[in-house]
């Protein structure tokens, strides 16, 4: 049976390391350092190569998570990150002064990938309705000529990472 490699990405703080932290069986490996740019005033520290971890689905199949970095600056990263994936589950932190121009810079960088593969978007930070509505992502979607999954999600809660999961593993079988 293959081994399912995905790649959770987004911005610094979106819950990339807890989503990873929540789901996998192993304990994470986590490459984060303290924090010495503008980004200090929002969290201490910060993932600066990946993150990783793993789990089995129901039916035996291995699934390795990889954790990019969110700045910009390591961008290097994503490249590497992504060789050998199947699909991009990109995390937007609905609390940043523009979620939707978020996921539009990701879209961007990993435009390829995602053409080649699939995608799954999930929606953080959203307490009481934060943050643009569902059909604005959506429709910054549509504009950039396609349609994938939204879920809101608390990647504390390992059934909510479950959840972006398999739905990126059935968009995968559908693809």
């Amino acid at each position: 049976m293959a081994e399912l490699k995905l790649i959770i990405t987004g911005t610094p703080g979106a819950g990339k390391t807890t989503a990873i932290g929540a789901i996998s069986e192993t304990p994470p490996v986590v490459t984060d350092t303290s924090t010495t740019d503008d980004l200090a005033e929002v969290k201490d520290v910060t993932t600066v190569a990946m993150d990783f971890g793993e789990l089995t689905l129901d039916d035996g199949q291995k699934v390795f998570i990889y954790g990019t970095p969110g700045q910009r600056r390591f961008e290097f990263m994503w490249k590497i990150l992504v060789q050998g994936g199947l699909g991009l589950i990109i995390l937007v932190d609905c609390s940043r002064p523009d979620p939707v121009e978020d996921l539009r810079i990701y879209l961007e960088n990993f435009e390829d990938f995602i053409r080649d593969t699939g995608m799954v978007i999930g929606l953080t930070r959203r307490d009481g309705g934060q943050g643009p509505s569902l059909d604005e992502f959506y429709t910054a979607l549509e504009n950039w000529g396609t349609v994938f999954p939204i879920l809101e999600v608390d990647v504390r809660e390992r059934e909510d990472v479950s959840l972006l999961i398999n739905a990126l593993v059935s968009t995968l079988e559908f693809a």
